[in-house]
């Protein structure tokens, strides 16, 4: 064993109090339950915990520093040690509290140390082993707009080759998480499997837009809709429905279709769905509109673009 004051990085001068605080430190870090499967982490563990053993104790500690004993707490010259250890002995000798022991001891364990430093002594079959969960995994899904808003059922398959089915709820969101308890990874220690968590990515959809609790879009009319009016079908996530298109309508201009947006979760209010009308002339005009626009643009031409687009200038 090496130098207790080099094992656990102090020096003879350091008190009692750092000294537990700086073995409550490596303890917390080295120990087996925080590194399963790990034999070197388990062994510097009880090597810790035997430096701490030997300094916590004033009269070994005293005997130690004036070269009394060794670094394992046996007797300067005691030959019987390394025999012992090689036969597979406690290499630790007879724990007690005189000077004439020749060791730490038969009795001595790094775990009952950890456990009366940690809340009281427990004996090895009461003492419960922590075992930490599994891992959680993450999978990525695509799902449509309109599924994203109206809810779902979607197959992922994880990792381990199992095929789940899952039911996304309304109004989701995107880069939102679903969590399957017990579906990720397998604990190392025995312990319980970690979480799937399904981050939902939603596809664009080519006319909706969500904002807020509102549904945008924008609705192509025809020029004669925009001079004369009309009614338009128009697409909702809820189903198709009749627009009325005011006369003398331009291009820009939002109609707003009441309670057609979707329901906020937290406050219950429900959205609108916004509709920005869009002029959209055919790329072959007949010529007989041509002429007619020509003639009508004619008379009252630079009063007519002053009105459009005076204040640009």
């Amino acid at each position: 064993m090496q130098d207790p004051y080099t094992v656990l990085g102090v020096n003879k001068s350091t008190g009692q109090a750092d000294l537990k605080k700086t073995y409550r430190k490596l303890a917390m870090k080295l120990h087996p339950d925080q590194n399963p499967d790990d034999d070197k982490i388990a062994e510097k563990f009880k090597e810790v915990s035997a430096a701490y053993a030997l300094l916590s104790d004033e009269k070994m500690k005293a005997r130690y520093d004036r070269g009394e004993i060794n670094p394992d707490g046996s007797e300067k010259g005691f030959s019987g040690y390394r025999q012992s250890s090689a036969r597979g002995a406690n290499p630790f000798g007879n724990m007690g509290g005189n000077s004439s022991h020749s060791g730490f001891g038969a009795g001595f364990d790094a775990e009952d140390l950890f456990s009366n430093l940690f809340g009281g002594a427990r004996t090895r079959t009461q003492r419960p082993k922590v075992k930490k969960r599994g891992e959680d995994k993450v999978y990525k899904i695509k799902i449509d707009f309109l599924d994203a808003i109206h809810g779902s059922k979607e197959t992922i398959k994880l990792e381990n080759g199992k095929t789940l089915s899952i039911n996304t709820p309304n109004n989701v969101k995107e880069g939102q998480q679903i969590r399957l308890k017990g579906q990720g990874r397998p604990s190392m220690s025995g312990g319980p499997n970690g979480d799937a968590l399904i981050e939902i990515n939603i596809r664009q959809h080519p006319y909706f837009t969500l904002k807020d609790n509102n549904i945008h879009m924008d609705l192509p009319i025809t020029l004669e809709e925009a001079v004369l009016g009309g009614k338009v079908t128009v697409p909702t996530i809820f189903g198709k429905i009749a627009l009325t298109i005011p006369k003398n309508s331009n291009s820009g201009k939002k109609m707003r279709l009441k309670d057609k947006g979707i329901k906020d979760i937290k406050n219950k209010k429900v959205g609108d769905q916004v509709v920005k009308l869009m002029i959209m002339i055919p790329e072959k005009l007949h010529s007989v509109l041509k002429k007619n626009i020509k003639k009508w643009s004619s008379k009252d031409k630079e009063e007519e673009i002053i009105s459009v687009r005076g204040h640009l200038q």
